[in-house]
């Protein structure tokens, strides 16, 4: 009886040329403890990410504004040379990083379409967290 000797092949997801437009958008999502930056495509597929731990940053430095800041030009950097340009861009969150990042976009040279704040902010929901006494 001859064996049957069967091949496994690895296949590699071939990335759509048109995954990568000239219009995108920016969400940021800014906590106490860190800043993630994520780029998508008008559909919702994600284009490059980065986050202020990712950058190497550790501990309390990752929610600095600087960490955030330099987060933002990393993504950023790399999808102008994919060819984005302009950007719509959405802020959550109560974080350090908020605006040290939107002044990095402003910077790292995308046009800047919208800003929109989509912080969740409960109606009236569980009760809040005890304030911390310092």
């Amino acid at each position: 009886m001859a064996q049957k000797i069967i091949k496994k092949t690895i296949v590699k997801k071939k990335i759509n040329e048109n995954h990568y437009t000239q219009h995108g958008r920016i969400y940021i999502t800014s906590t106490f403890n860190n800043t993630l930056i994520t780029i998508t495509n008008d559909k919702g597929d994600t284009l490059g990410w980065s986050s202020s731990g990712h950058r190497g940053f550790k501990g309390t430095r990752k929610s600095t504004p600087y960490a955030a800041s330099l987060a933002v030009e990393d993504v950023a950097r790399k999808l102008i040379g994919k060819g984005l340009k302009t950007v719509d861009v959405f802020v959550k969150g109560p974080g350090a990083g908020r605006d040290s990042s939107l002044r990095a976009i402003k910077s790292s040279g995308l046009s800047i379409i919208s800003i929109a704040d989509i912080t969740p902010i409960p109606h009236n929901g569980p009760r809040a967290k005890k304030k911390r006494r310092v």
